[in-house]
């Protein structure tokens, strides 16, 4: 079977590749296994020095690695070099830091000897999303290398220039010939791969009902699953919080990726003191927004990547219009070729809306009114998701108590919209998964927590 890459601005065919037939994919598999039995001796230095050389290539292939984006999946070129710049911090953070972070760890026994060492599980499989075509791969794929094991990639099937890009940086680098494969399969051969013997563990980015549906998979099989899925993050805006920083933090966060994004804030919360004024600004500012050509320097916001994308996201909002929400700017199709859908903004959206309790993915900015902070923080909680939160007061104490204590998310920001860290914990909480990416949390994920005893 073939499927076809789709510029997303023009409705152009780019390319059309074919799926591994069963013989190639065991081989690839195989081949994968070979090269993570030797790759898990090479000494820690060894490695990071060729993720070093990794951070490099991307480094100087950022212009090519951002056109590539832009025409596959309709990203900003200059969002797009952004996005491989911080493929290349990430890739330099587990340089620096796998070594201290899988170091052994003293345990105090009864033993005259005793400690826990890791050790990596084998290969790992990912399912991989197009919305951020590089980073979702590279913050999976820096850790699990660095860390011993081997990759194999299932990308989105209209991004497989970036896939097949993705592995030739590996290569490039110097790591050992199919440690990390990319893999240009279909839905039911990527079930094949969970249940290959060699497959040690999934992880998957993407929607929750692909993550149930790998999770059922791999836990029939007893394999362990990091699952970053679906969000629909609450944006507090309290009667104290300074409406410039606030705005202007919400559109960007909301507009970045044109809006396709799991940790876009996707739901404001505003308390009744600064609410017109917050929707004034709000409305300015995603008015502004420069939408046009991803390949132009100063388009801010592309098109939708798929026209199906595109359409269940107007459909969305029409619903949520028919059902009593006000709009205040865009919700309606543009003519001409693409898949592009404007900064739109609802008001007076309510329980029972499809913009209230629904992920909106894309640039549509959902304003929900509720009476006081107590009210923010329970129709902040009241979702199946649990990704990311943000709040925003000058009472910055209270905030953070607000974020650590009683806002349900893997992540919770304070005066800033909620964005991913090599050097934090990202991950998600009820419908939006389980299991951590980056920091020490993120590359011990795939580890063998082994316990050694020596008397």
């Amino acid at each position: 079977m073939s499927h076809a890459a789709i510029n997303p601005a023009t409705g152009e065919v780019l390319s059309t590749h074919e799926e591994l037939t069963a013989p190639e994919l065991r081989k690839a598999i195989a081949d994968s296994h070979q090269a993570f039995v030797a790759w898990q001796r090479v000494p820690m230095p060894e490695r990071a020095a060729k993720m070093r050389v990794a951070a490099r290539i991307l480094r100087d292939g950022a212009p090519r690695f951002a056109t590539l984006m832009a025409r596959e999946m309709g990203k900003p070129v200059k969002q797009g070099r952004s996005e491989v710049e911080k493929c290349a911090w990430v890739c330099e953070y587990y340089a620096e830091h796998a070594e201290p972070f899988l170091a052994d760890e003293p345990a105090d026994t009864d033993a005259s000897k005793s400690y826990v060492a890791y050790r990596p599980l084998g290969l790992i499989f990912a399912v991989m999303p197009w919305n951020y075509p590089f980073w979702q791969v590279f913050r999976f794929a820096a850790p699990a290398l660095m860390g011993g094991n081997g990759g194999l990639l299932k990308h989105a099937p209209n991004v497989p220039g970036c896939a097949l890009a993705i592995e030739g940086v590996f290569r490039d680098a110097g790591f050992p010939e199919g440690l990390f494969r990319t893999l240009l399969i279909s839905v039911p051969q990527a079930k094949v791969v969970i249940r290959h013997r060699h497959v040690a563990a999934v992880t998957l980015t993407g929607s929750t009902a692909a993550g149930k549906a790998v999770a059922k998979e791999a836990g029939a099989r007893l394999k362990k699953c990091v699952l970053e899925l679906g969000g629909s993050d609450p944006y507090i805006i309290l009667e104290d919080a300074d409406l410039g920083q606030a705005v202007e933090a919400c559109a960007t966060s909301r507009l970045l990726n044109s809006g396709q994004s799991c940790i876009a804030a996707k739901r404001f919360l505003v308390v009744p003191g600064v609410r017109e004024e917050f929707e004034r600004r709000l409305v300015e500012r995603m008015r502004a927004t420069r939408s046009g050509d991803p390949m132009r320097e100063e388009t801010d916001l592309g098109p939708q990547a798929r026209a199906d994308l595109r359409d269940a996201l107007h459909d969305q909002v029409q619903r949520s219009v028919a059902a009593g929400a006000r709009l205040l700017l865009g919700g309606k199709v543009p003519s001409g070729p693409g898949f592009f859908y404007p900064p739109t903004v609802l008001t007076d959206v309510r329980k029972g809306m499809p913009a209230y309790s629904e992920e909106l993915f894309g640039p549509v900015a959902t304003i929900i009114p509720v009476k006081n902070r107590a009210a923010a923080i329970k129709v902040a909680n009241d979702t199946a998701y649990g990704l990311g939160a943000a709040i925003f007061s000058s009472d910055v104490a209270r905030a953070e108590r607000i974020a650590a204590d009683e806002l349900q998310a893997g992540a919770c920001f304070v005066n800033a919209f909620v964005r991913s860290d090599p050097r934090l914990p990202f991950g998600g909480i009820k419908e939006s998964g389980y299991g951590r990416e980056l920091s020490r949390h993120g590359l011990l994920e795939f580890q063998n927590a082994k316990a050694v005893y020596v008397r």
